[in-house]
C-alpha cells in the first residue's frame, strides 16, 4: 500500500476533492493547497514526495512555484506533475524547461493521474532493498546508475529531472543507435503519450546543458533524431 505524501495545489475545490479522494483510496497521504503562496510555505515545513501542481493559480502561478522550487537545493529533487487547462505547447514546454517531470491536461481521468504519479515515483523513489538490482551503464565519461537513479560525468554527480534521466537512460541503453523524437517519446513515456516532438528537443537541450563537458556525447543526427555515442565523431552533429 502506498505511503508517499503528495501535495496537490489547485484553486478549484472540486478538483482538489476529486484528486484527494482517489489518491487517499490508493493509500497516499494527501495535502491540499489552493494558492502557490500556501504551497511554498507548506513545503518549507513538510517536504512532500511529489507535487501535483496546477499552472493557473491566483497570485503566484504554478510555473513560478515550480521555478522557485527548482532553484532551491533542498526542493530541487521533488518531482512535479503539472496540471494545465490550456493544453498548449508553450505551457508544456515551459513546465518541462523548469524541471517538471510530467504534465496532464484537464479534464483528466483519475486513473490516468494515478498511473502518471506511480510512474514518476517509480523513477524517483527508492525501491525496497530486496528489490534493488545494481545496474550501471557507462558511455565515455558518463555513468548512469539505474538502481540509484544517479548520473555522473567525470565522477561528478549531475542532478537531472525524472524525465531527463529517463531520456538519458533510454539513449544509453542503446548506444550508437539513432532514434526519432517519436521513438524517444514512445520509449520513455509509452505509445500515444500526448506530448509534442518539441518537448524532446527541450529535454535534450536541458540534458546537454546539465552534462556540461559530457553533453557532446548526445548527438543530433539531422533529419532523423538523436543518439548517444561513447565515441563521438564528425558524423553526428550537436545543435
Amino acid at each position: 500500500m502506498a505511503r508517499e505524501t503528495i501535495l496537490v495545489v489547485d484553486d478549484e475545490s472540486d478538483i482538489l476533492e476529486l484528486v484527494r479522494f482517489n489518491l487517499e483510496r490508493e493509500g497516499y497521504t494527501v495535502i491540499t493547497k489552493t494558492t502557490g503562496e500556501d504551497a511554498l510555505s507548506d513545503i518549507s515545513q513538510n517536504m512532500p514526495d511529489l507535487i501535483v501542481l496546477d499552472i493557473m493559480l491566483p497570485g503566484i502561478d504554478g510555473l513560478d512555484v515550480a521555478r522557485q522550487l527548482k532553484q532551491k537545493t533542498e526542493t530541487r529533487s521533488v518531482p512535479i506533475l503539472m496540471l494545465t487547462a490550456k493544453n498548449e505547447d508553450s505551457d508544456v514546454i515551459t513546465g518541462l524547461e523548469l524541471g517538471a517531470d510530467d504534465y496532464i491536461a484537464k479534464p483528466f481521468s483519475p486513473k490516468v493521474l494515478i498511473a502518471r504519479i506511480r510512474a514518476i515515483l517509480r523513477k524517483t523513489g527508492s525501491l525496497p532493498e530486496e528489490e534493488m538490482h545494481e545496474e550501471r551503464i557507462t558511455a565515455g565519461e558518463i555513468e548512469v546508475d539505474i538502481s540509484r537513479h544517479e548520473v555522473k560525468c567525470n565522477n561528478k554527480i549531475i542532478n537531472l529531472s525524472a524525465t531527463e534521466f529517463s531520456v538519458l537512460e533510454f539513449l544509453s541503453r542503446n548506444p550508437g543507435w539513432v532514434f526519432s523524437r517519436n521513438q524517444i517519446i514512445n520509449g520513455v513515456k509509452g505509445k500515444d503519450y500526448p506530448v509534442t516532438e518539441r518537448s524532446v528537443d527541450v529535454q535534450i537541450l536541458g540534458l546537454r546543458k546539465k552534462l556540461g563537458s559530457c553533453g557532446h556525447y548526445i548527438q543530433t543526427v539531422r533529419g532523423v533524431g538523436y543518439r548517444l555515442d561513447a565515441e563521438p565523431s564528425s558524423s553526428g552533429q550537436k545543435s
